[in-house]
């Protein structure tokens, strides 16, 4: 996966914005002023992820390519890097969770 498929996917959900809050290596996507996405631009290509925890672990153990979240609460976020060793459409479905995660969230 490249940058564009990841953002072009990400700003495919409804309502979702983007930005870059923490400098020109960092694109961040949000929905209702959440983050539920941060691509790192800087080096290889990796996305932060929001999960639920106990699937967090379940893909940190069935890929080596997904580690527990890089400067983020390690229980609730997934760093994955983008190197091919993933299939796309598992990533997509991955950034549904974090989308949905972060939106069930904001209503509670």
């Amino acid at each position: 996966m490249n940058i564009e498929t990841l953002r072009n996917y990400c700003i495919s959900l409804k309502d979702v914005t983007e930005s870059f809050p923490f400098g020109d290596d960092t694109l961040v996507f949000k929905i209702n002023g959440k983050i539920f996405a941060l691509a790192n631009l800087d080096g290889d290509l990796t996305v932060n992820l929001k999960c639920d925890p106990p699937l967090a672990i379940e893909l940190r153990e069935r890929y080596a390519s997904v580690i527990p979240g890089y400067y983020m609460n390690k229980k609730h976020w997934n760093t994955i890097n983008l190197d091919g060793t993933v299939p796309d459409k598992e990533v997509f479905s991955w950034i549904d969770h974090s989308y949905t995660l972060v939106i069930i969230r904001e209503k509670t």
